[in-house]
């Protein structure tokens, strides 16, 4: 019997390499669901191996939804996801199936499940053109910091590399004078959430990160990023921003070996580890924790998923 009357929406959030998407299928199957990607760099087609994106073969489990739906050039924003996203949802509960939001990428999540709206600030373009200025002379990273002088709050949670929403959060602060977290609107959740939080020791953690990239470079991650090269996609594009694309342009162009190009993967992966830790704290009483290592982990999920519902 459900516990509200609202629809339910089952949330399967943590870390990179911790294992969600094998668990979400096995309860997406076990419980008659449909998984909801809320990976943003599971959106672009052709970004298969870089981006450790569910197999054909994994996908045929259980109905996907919202993977290869842009090409590398195109964008897709957080207004367009959510629209796409709720649709999905409401379409999944027509079916009577239930439906498994999953990913690691925070602001997307709570984007659904909290009815985030952007700030209401019409894009300025010569603003936007001195920040892009910024960026190209003086890096990334900068800009980064610049945020987080500004709005340390915004800076925790946007990643370094996603360089168009730095610019987008500092052209919203210079131009109404208010810092970027401040101005996001906000409402309940039209959904009954069920949150299952996946964790690992840190350290096991980025051992899996380790596996996961070596694995990578083993099943042709160079390749697939020469392919994206060769049908003319700029390797200045924000979805070739993602890790492990831009260290291969750097491996093709000689400017890095392939053993500089994982270790370089490696350090920014335990960044954006950490920085993941930000959107869903251990200390969260809405989050129910579990190690996918434990004994009859998923059994205990599926109960606890019934008891809820």
């Amino acid at each position: 019997m459900m516990s509200s009357s609202k629809p339910p929406l089952i949330l399967i959030v943590g870390p990179t390499a911790v294992g969600k998407t094998e668990l979400a299928i096995r309860l997406a199957e076990k419980l008659n669901g449909e998984i909801i990607s809320a990976d943003s760099r599971l959106f672009y087609r052709g970004m298969d191996i870089g981006t450790a994106k569910p197999s054909a073969a994994e996908m045929a489990r259980v109905p996907h939804h919202l993977i290869d739906i842009v090409n590398p050039d195109e964008t897709l924003s957080l207004a367009v996801f959510q629209q796409k996203a709720r649709e999905i949802i409401t379409d999944i509960h027509t079916r009577t199936h239930l439906p498994f939001l999953v990913g690691g990428t925070g602001q997307y999540i709570r984007a659904v499940t909290e009815g985030w709206t952007p700030p209401e600030v019409v894009p300025d373009e010569k603003m936007r053109d001195i920040l892009e200025k910024m960026k190209e002379e003086k890096g990334l990273e900068w800009l980064h910091d610049k945020l987080r002088i500004l709005d340390p709050e915004s800076a925790e949670k946007i990643d370094a590399r996603n360089y168009r929403r730095t610019i987008r959060a500092l052209e919203v602060i210079f131009t109404t004078g208010r810092r970027f977290s401040e101005q996001r609107g906000q409402s309940d959740s039209p959904y009954h959430l069920i949150t299952i939080g996946l964790i690992r020791p840190r350290e096991e953690l980025y051992q899996r990160v380790d596996e996961r990239i070596d694995l990578m470079f083993a099943n042709g991650l160079i390749d697939e990023v020469k392919g994206l090269l060769d049908k003319g996609y700029s390797p200045t594009l924000p979805g070739m921003s993602a890790i492990g694309y831009r260290e291969c342009v750097r491996v093709i162009k000689g400017e890095l070996s392939t053993e500089q190009a994982k270790a370089e993967m490696r350090r920014i992966t335990r960044v954006f580890v950490r920085r993941q830790a930000n959107w869903f704290k251990e200390s969260d009483p809405l989050i129910k924790w579990f190690n996918p290592n434990d004994k009859d982990v998923r059994e205990s999920i599926v109960q606890f998923i019934r008891n809820a519902l």
